[in-house]
């Protein structure tokens, strides 16, 4: 009963203060942001101003939201919070989690939208849907036209060279890569490698460290948020390629793991990570 009751009274208060659903051909101007990676997409394409809350994930991931309104966890945001808010859209990316939290937006009357870019293509079809819906269509456009160049100068860089055999690390402890399937996967393949984590099966499986030392991998990408230096925590494994030729670099998680704006960036310094600073890349450059 106290649970109807609780709904209830938000029901009244989103009838009664939010402003009326943003139609589709019209921008939104009220967005709240449950993913750090749409948080950004947002922010790049310039229109921080249309947000006026992010989960806290993105208020620690995106420094330019950090002073905005934080409505709850990435998994755990509060219905409450986001109401107060007024918005005319909210977005995320849909998960088990956040399933009977879309329905109960839905039951208000809040304009949501669900977006789950796993692939290359549907990193850059979320730029361009998010653009959409901000009315910064213009600006999306000239951000995927930068990532498709920069692709496209990478993949010319490094044809013809012999795939290196490459982890990339999400995770040491316990140890998490880069499986099948996903951008990154994609991104590894665009620079030259073959991804040792593509024979787990999974898009971001779990591994051992018998079957790293099986994989034998020349070169390993750590995005380990750790603040132990990769070379040294991997330098415990010698036997490791990687390890004995040097060939372990550590890269920004927050440029290379997120599904966002900043992919020609993120394929930049995998290419570099794998073929060294003296890859000849014909970019031009990034707006």
């Amino acid at each position: 009963m106290r649970r109807t009751r609780h709904l209830a009274a938000i029901a009244l208060a989103t009838a009664l203060l939010a402003p009326q659903a943003a139609n589709a051909d019209e921008p939104a101007r009220r967005v709240v942001s449950l993913n750090p990676s749409l948080t950004r997409i947002l922010v790049a394409l310039g229109a921080r101003d249309a947000l006026v809350g992010v989960d806290d994930f993105s208020a620690k991931a995106e420094p330019t939201v950090a002073s905005l309104p934080r409505v709850g966890g990435l998994y755990t945001p509060s219905l409450e919070a986001v109401v107060a808010l007024q918005p005319d859209l909210v977005v995320f990316v849909p998960s088990v989690e956040q399933r009977d939290f879309r329905t109960r937006l839905e039951a208000l009357h809040v304009p949501v939208l669900a977006l789950d870019p796993v692939s290359f293509d549907q990193v850059l079809e979320t730029i361009a849907a998010l653009g959409r819906r901000v009315g910064r269509d213009d600006a999306a456009r000239v951000r995927i036209a930068a990532i498709r160049r920069t692709r496209d100068a990478v993949q010319r860089a490094t044809a013809g060279r012999p795939p290196l055999r490459a982890v990339l690390v999400l995770q040491r402890e316990p140890l998490f890569v880069v499986g099948r399937g996903s951008f990154l996967d994609e991104m590894l393949a665009m620079v030259g490698a073959r991804n040792l984590g593509a024979e787990l099966g999974e898009t971001w499986p779990r591994a051992s460290l018998e079957w790293l030392v099986a994989g034998a991998p020349e070169v390993l990408v750590d995005s380990d948020a750790d603040p132990t230096p990769a070379a040294r925590f991997w330098s415990r494994w010698p036997s490791l390629p990687a390890v004995a030729s040097g060939h372990v670099v550590a890269l920004d998680a927050g440029l290379v793991t997120l599904p966002g704006p900043d992919l020609d960036r993120a394929l930049v310094a995998l290419a570099r990570a794998l073929h060294g600073d003296a890859l000849a890349l014909d970019l031009e450059p990034a707006p």
